[in-house]
């Protein structure tokens, strides 16, 4: 799908705010596909496409959640998550997208997982570094994604899990897993 036609069908999706959020984290995707040596193309339809179904009302995602066969325990953890998985399934459904790559960089921008590809990496870490971003430790994580985009990725999850524990809010395990698993790797 060309670049200005993925734009086209989400802008109706997102708000002003959210569109130009889109928009840097489309750049930053391409800069650090570019970088890093992902698929450009994919990294930039991934990006166009990540907060999809962030303004869908929670009782259609909820539903979604609970007839698609996506994961379950999404429930039990805060709604902020499930724009991913449901953004995934409706990019395939709604515009088309089949492509599993793409697919699975929007389904796990907001939690990760074990053993990302390196797409996801590029859309997770470009969705958190875009330039319109402006909160604490968001700079030091840009800086570090200049050398390594393992050691920004772990940078930028202990912020998140941080702050959610600062919020008493839960955190879903998935996060944790994935952070396990880069720790692990970064150690190897």
């Amino acid at each position: 799908m060309e670049r200005q036609k993925a734009l086209d069908i989400v802008k109706v999706q997102l708000t002003e705010h959210r569109y130009q959020h889109t928009l840097g984290v489309m750049e930053t995707a391409i800069s650090l596909a570019e970088k890093y040596g992902a698929d450009v193309k994919k990294a930039e339809i991934a990006a166009i496409f990540h907060d999809y179904a962030k303004f869908r009302p929670k009782d259609e995602m909820k539903e979604m959640i609970m007839s698609q066969g996506l994961p379950q325990d999404l429930l039990l953890y805060n709604t902020e998550l499930w724009h991913a998985p449901v953004g995934a399934y409706l990019v395939e459904k709604e515009a088309g997208i089949r492509d599993p790559e793409v697919l699975d960089a929007i389904r796990y921008h907001t939690s990760g997982r074990p053993n990302m590809k390196l797409l996801e990496k590029v859309v997770y870490l470009a969705d958190y570094i875009e330039p319109g971003r402006h909160f604490p430790g968001v700079e030091e994580v840009r800086e570090i994604a200049k050398e390594s985009l393992e050691k920004a990725l772990v940078k930028a999850i202990q912020n998140t899990i941080l702050f959610l524990m600062k919020k008493n809010q839960t955190i879903y395990p998935e996060t944790f897993y994935t952070y396990n698993d880069l720790i692990q790797k970064l150690e190897d």
